[in-house]
């Protein structure tokens, strides 16, 4: 198990290098230049562009830009194309608004999809199979911009609290619990319409699993046995049913670095996800780059994760 530990590591450090490798191309290779920001700014000289690209060593072979990417990453002296500031600590500081809005949405996509998709498959063709089967296909087709005009709309004209940003205005100066409270009326509604979605696509992967998985034969085993509906249900058939949804979950990590670039846009939501979209509208290299680094180490993290949980959900993986 420890040989099998170490191999998985060096694999994915190799396919780290390589993918930063093939972002780093892909992205210098697309149209547009960073110097070119602001094209439109009459102030924008000639020698200003030059010197822009001068500084970020922008008329270097590809694989030496690589090399000051990587070397000024690294050392932390790594800065941004747009206001030549510090990207780690920007991105540090993005990140860590994201990651609340990320946690509160996990946590609801995964402790409603497993009772809605189990009580789904245990009560096949009834009224709430139908109706959750109804709605969950509801929430998929429509966007999700367009269900978050919608609820900022109602709220906005039933409850008349602002929705948009991380706080209210004006409300540096009141109270620890005030702050405290409309730090969290802010984040509940893009948390809800972020776990929307997910709540949809994974209850249906958890009723389609479990369907399958209650009609095994060592599940009617255990029903003839006399065992405990509670005992075949959870013990036997969802342990069994939870293969496919580790590896689920370890895909979920690139959503710290990824975010939810829409729905922070339109709830004016100071994330990642919104950091990304400005650097790639501003052509912002260095954050961009920076930004896919880390998805990528965090989704070779996921998969890395899901096969050690894999070992626990499944004995026989051990073998």
């Amino acid at each position: 198990m420890f040989s099998y530990f170490l191999k998985n590591i060096f694999q994915r450090l190799l396919l780290l290098f390589v993918v930063s490798i093939l972002a780093h191309a892909v992205v210098h290779l697309a149209p547009g230049q960073p110097s070119e920001v602001d094209p439109h700014n009459p102030r924008m000289q000639a020698e200003d562009i030059q010197r822009i690209r001068d500084a970020f060593h922008l008329d270097a072979p590809l694989h030496l830009q690589y090399y000051y990417w990587m070397s000024d990453l690294l050392s932390g002296e790594l800065k941004s194309f747009k206001d030549s500031q510090p990207v780690l600590p920007k991105i540090r500081e993005r990140f860590l608004n994201s990651l609340p809005l990320f946690i509160l949405a996990t946590v609801l996509i995964w402790t409603l999809s497993f009772p809605v998709g189990i009580h789904a498959a245990l009560h096949r063709g009834s009224l709430y199979d139908r109706s959750s089967t109804l709605i969950a296909w509801l929430l998929i087709s429509i966007p999700g911009f367009f269900l978050a005009y919608l609820l900022i709309l109602w709220v906005v004209q039933t409850v008349a609290l602002p929705v948009l940003g991380m706080r209210t205005f004006g409300m540096e100066q009141a109270g620890l619990w005030a702050q405290n409270m409309d730090k969290i009326w802010h984040l509940t509604l893009p948390a809800l319409l972020s776990a929307a979605a997910g709540i949809a696509v994974l209850s249906r992967y958890v009723r389609a699993q479990m369907l399958e998985t209650l009609n095994q034969d060592y599940v009617r085993t255990a029903r003839a046995k006399g065992l405990d509906e509670h005992d075949v249900v959870y013990h036997h058939a969802l342990r069994n049913a939870l293969l496919p949804f580790i590896t689920m979950f370890g895909l979920m990590l690139p959503g710290l670095i990824g975010g939810s670039v829409i729905i922070e846009q339109i709830f004016a939501w100071p994330g990642i996800g919104r950091l990304s979209y400005e650097a790639i509208m501003a052509r912002d290299f260095p954050v961009i780059l920076t930004i896919n680094f880390f998805a990528a180490v965090l989704t070779l993290a996921g998969t890395f994760l899901s096969d050690m949980l894999y070992a626990l959900a499944d004995p026989r993986i051990r073998l």
